[in-house]
């Protein structure tokens, strides 16, 4: 009984280690905050925010760690990083798998998501898809859920188009006809595509459903022991997003620093990233959650039989965290 009792209070001292706890006035707690993709200019709000202090401000120094996005959801699952950026379907999948993460700041106001087609294929419009040969990265992830929900706000049945899995091949797959269309970030594909030469239209998903999006994870350990840390995270963030928006000239130029060949021939290709981004970066008021676009989130979850059960949305997100 003894010792059962010193290994549950081991597993507690654990715990608490791998959570931040408050720091001394003047005092940066460096903490590593995972990505989940390679460094791009579409994280300038977070450079930004890096490089004016703001985060310095709330007391944290940051590491930037450009991880898979999934091994970012274990970490903060497990208590072994406070905080993560992720996309909105992770969270639900997560706590599904009874991970206690919850989502506390929108960055993205709907979906980045997008089928890309040449002009030429005659693709503008969701039905334009039925019978049509689709890549993406793989049946999986945000792309392939965004694309289910596009698809079923338009009582389009998967069986009804061909999906090919190419990994992150858009561009070449689409540019050598290898596939019909193709799905990708609205700020990313399409701008490559453009750049090389072809004409492109875009069907948006964000345009026919609006689904929760990529933003701010942390867990249930750190909104109940530590929640003036999450606001004070969560405000840094907010700061260098409307400073990014405000200037994004500005924030290009710090980006520099974070992320390679932003500078040269490709510039302008850049600008054009950060531009389109941007767009979809205006919730209001800033970092909020829209309930309706997590429920379409679990709808399409539940539909894909991705999770079997409905969830607590209430447990899931919350807007309690962002300034007054």
């Amino acid at each position: 009984m003894t010792r059962k009792i010193l290994l549950l209070i081991f597993a507690a001292v654990l715990l608490s280690a791998c959570q931040p706890a408050p720091t001394n006035p003047g005092e940066l707690q460096t903490i590593r905050l995972p990505m989940g993709y390679i460094p791009n200019i579409q994280y300038a709000p977070f450079y930004v925010a890096v490089e004016r202090g703001y985060f310095a401000d709330a007391g944290f120094e940051i590491e930037f760690d450009y991880a898979f996005e999934t091994d970012g959801v274990a970490l903060v699952g497990a208590g072994e990083v406070p905080f993560a950026i992720v996309s909105a379907e992770q969270v639900l999948l997560a706590r599904a798998q009874d991970l206690p993460v919850v989502y506390v700041a929108a960055w993205y106001e709907g979906s980045p998501v997008a089928v890309i087609a040449k002009t030429e294929s005659g693709i503008a419009s969701p039905q334009d898809l039925v019978g049509r040969r689709i890549g993406l990265p793989g049946l999986f992830g945000g792309n392939y859920i965004a694309l289910r929900a596009l698809l079923a706000a338009n009582g389009i049945a998967e069986e009804d188009v061909t999906l090919d899995s190419i990994g992150f091949n858009q561009v070449q797959s689409l540019a050598a006809d290898q596939e019909e269309a193709v799905v990708g970030f609205v700020s990313n594909e399409p701008v490559q595509l453009e750049a090389q030469g072809y004409d492109v239209n875009l069907i948006r998903v964000a345009d026919y459903v609006e689904l929760a999006s990529n933003g701010i994870m942390t867990n249930e350990n750190m909104l109940t022991e530590h929640p003036e840390q999450v606001r004070a995270f969560v405000e840094a963030f907010l700061h260098g997003l409307t400073d990014t928006l405000a200037n994004p000239d500005a924030a290009f130029e710090i980006s520099k620093a974070y992320v390679e060949n932003l500078a040269g021939a490709g510039e302008a290709v850049q600008k054009e990233v950060l531009a389109l981004s941007m767009e979809s970066w205006h919730s209001d008021p800033p970092g909020f959650s829209e309930s309706v676009a997590w429920e379409n989130m679990q709808a399409t979850l539940l539909a894909m039989g991705l999770i079997t059960q409905r969830l607590d949305l209430n447990a899931a997100y919350t807007n309690d965290y962002l300034p007054e």
